[in-house]
């Protein structure tokens, strides 16, 4: 562009996140997408979402807060207990009586009753049926996972329905009928 005479315009980006190095990700993989990911899970991670000196200025649909639900043992079945834990968890979000650790769920997921969620990206939308298991998974916006489904723990199986990366992710898309 500077040869054509083009305007040409710069930023000085200065990381303010004040780290012992400096946040780079390339995410043109999907497994680099769902690393970078995985980063915002962890306690003290490189990007800090959080960091008041580096606000982030985006557009955010208005929801209401994360819900968490049910907390009772039930005799002769497994806990039913909502939580969150070690996650990313944004505005509209149901855990009714499952189980989320390591994951980013974006808005308006829904996490049903004794299922498991672990390591994955959940995009707007999505809802988890009871009973379900997904691991290391990024499933798109909209998907409805049936109840007692597992994903992430075959990879046999998961490659004969979905995009299965050399890393071990499975992808489900948002056109995959999953009944």
């Amino acid at each position: 562009m500077v040869a054509d005479k083009a305007r040409v315009f710069a930023y000085p980006f200065k990381d303010e996140n004040k780290k012992e190095i400096a946040y780079w990700r390339d995410v043109g993989t999907i497994d680099s997408y769902f690393d970078a990911n995985m980063d915002l899970t962890q306690v003290n991670p490189l990007f800090n979402l959080y960091d008041e000196h580096w606000p982030l200025r985006t557009y955010r649909e208005q929801f209401p807060p994360a819900k968490f639900v049910f907390s009772e043992p039930i005799a002769d079945q497994p806990s039913r207990r909502g939580q969150a834990l070690d996650s990313v968890v944004a505005s509209g979000v149901i855990v009714s009586g499952g189980t989320v650790e390591g994951c980013v769920l974006s808005p308006q997921v829904r996490i049903n009753s004794y299922s498991q969620v672990t390591e994955s990206i959940l995009m707007e939308g999505v809802s988890i049926g009871r009973h379900a298991k997904i691991r290391r998974a990024i499933i798109d916006k909209g998907v409805r996972i049936p109840e007692g489904t597992t994903i992430g723990y075959d990879p046999e199986a998961d490659r004969a329905r979905f995009t299965v990366t050399s890393n071990g992710v499975v992808v489900v898309p948002k056109e995959m009928p999953l009944e």
